[in-house]
């Protein structure tokens, strides 16, 4: 078998997985390797004069991205999008408990957390926090980058019944044990911050902090089959299309688009169901016809799809069951949760088959939900023909996920051939 273990793709995306615990974190990386790849940051509130033939980027809110390579004739754009969030849990903004002689850390449910799979996982804290500066407020990233508490489960002895159908109550079971409290003396989360960023307390204004698991991303399987790491869902997109856009220095009207907020509706100023998009879209399309320009246009909404779990096969309908590693899969729903539709498949088949990437097809069973995408959104907000993709994998929006090791790659490969603009 040939496998991609140890091969630099491999490397380059595990060492972005582990950096990348928070979306502000996943933008601050991805906006590195833009600039050191020649990507020009632009302001949003300054005036732009863009020329053809460069490439630029804008971050908004911290948490999202558009970059892209400026055209010399700007007639219609191949975008790629995916999302920088991933379901977990966050920090309250008074968070401190003190319990039972414990101290603990209250925490809310981001997005539809797989609730089981935080328990009993060494947890670290990452996130933002604004800093109060003469009058302004900054933002400056932090991460503990070792485990600092514990959610642990009860012992099966006191809950006889733990393994008929548990039902988790995220207030009263997910508080994160940090430490003994053995004096009457309390304890501030501020101070903690403060300790940790070497700065005064009184500088700390706010944080959006995020527990999230420790354990390094793994090539695992006897063969080296499988990639499992925390947020494949869906950081492996993001990764690959900034790879895509970053290599193919030829791509010019490609523009990559990575949306916050994905899991918890898309409604915010980076979010897919805000303006973000359109507005970068029609300022770098400036005195041209933005109608034509739209009309014009591809999105290639990329986010991993559900790969059938062999255990719980009738999960999924049985002419449509994806496998790892035997490539990306066109996502269909007849009720738009995907934007897939027959023209927008039939121009990724074709680029499929100019590429020699194998394709696989998702649609749920008529009796399930499916979940949805970036794709239905932006496809509504701006009438733009949209396709949705994504790699297979199991365990969606579980502490710990898994993925095929050469679909990553075969995604990549695809995204390249569609870069070229004879496809749209």
């Amino acid at each position: 078998m040939d496998l991609n273990y140890g091969s630099p793709f491999v490397d380059r995306l595990i060492n972005f997985l582990d950096r990348s615990p928070t979306p502000w974190h996943t933008i601050a990386n991805i906006s590195e390797y833009l600039e050191h790849s020649g990507f020009i940051r632009l302001d949003e509130r300054m005036a732009w004069c863009l020329e053809a033939g460069a490439s630029y980027f804008a971050v908004r809110s911290g948490g999202a991205l558009i970059a892209w390579r400026q055209p010399v004739d700007v007639v219609g754009w191949t975008i790629f999008g995916a999302h920088t969030d991933s379901p977990n849990l966050r920090v309250r903004p008074d968070p401190i408990v003190k319990k039972h002689g414990y101290f603990q850390l209250g925490l809310e449910v981001y997005g539809g957390v797989l609730l089981s799979t935080w328990f009993d996982r060494d947890l670290s804290l990452a996130g933002r926090v604004a800093i109060a500066n003469e009058g302004a407020v900054l933002s400056e990233l932090v991460d503990f980058e070792r485990p600092v508490g514990i959610i642990p489960n009860l012992a099966i002895h006191l809950d006889r019944d733990a393994n008929k159908g548990r039902k988790i109550n995220p207030q009263d079971e997910l508080p994160l044990i940090l430490s003994r409290a053995e004096t009457d003396a309390g304890m501030d989360f501020s101070e903690i911050l403060a300790r940790e960023l070497g700065r005064p307390v009184a500088e700390i204004s706010a944080f959006d902090i995020c527990a999230y698991p420790v354990d390094a991303s793994q090539v695992i399987g006897l063969e080296g089959e499988f990639l499992a790491s925390a947020r494949l869902d869906n950081l492996l997109s993001c990764f690959i299309v900034s790879e895509a856009l970053v290599q193919n220095d030829t791509g010019e009207g490609t523009m990559i688009v990575l949306n916050d907020h994905e899991e918890i509706g898309s409604v915010s100023t980076g979010g897919a169901d805000g303006p973000f998009l359109e507005s970068i879209l029609r300022r770098a399309s400036t005195g041209i016809d933005f109608e034509r320009v739209r009309a014009n246009s591809l999105m290639i909404s990329i986010d991993n799809a559900h790969g059938v779990h062999p255990n719980y096969a009738s999960k999924h309908d049985e002419s449509h069951r994806p496998l790892l590693n035997e490539g990306p899969v066109v996502k269909v729903n007849a009720n738009h949760r995907y934007a897939t539709t027959a023209i927008t498949q039939g121009l990724i088949e074709q680029a499929a088959e100019r590429a020699d990437v194998p394709l696989q097809y998702f649609s749920g069973r008529a009796d399930l939900g499916c979940g949805s995408t970036i794709g239905p959104l932006t496809a509504g907000r701006l009438g733009i023909d949209t396709v949705d993709l994504g790699c297979a994998q199991f365990a969606m929006h579980s502490a710990r996920e898994t993925c095929g090791i050469k679909d990553p790659e075969l995604m990549l490969k695809l995204v390249t051939q569609l870069t070229r603009r004879d496809l749209v």
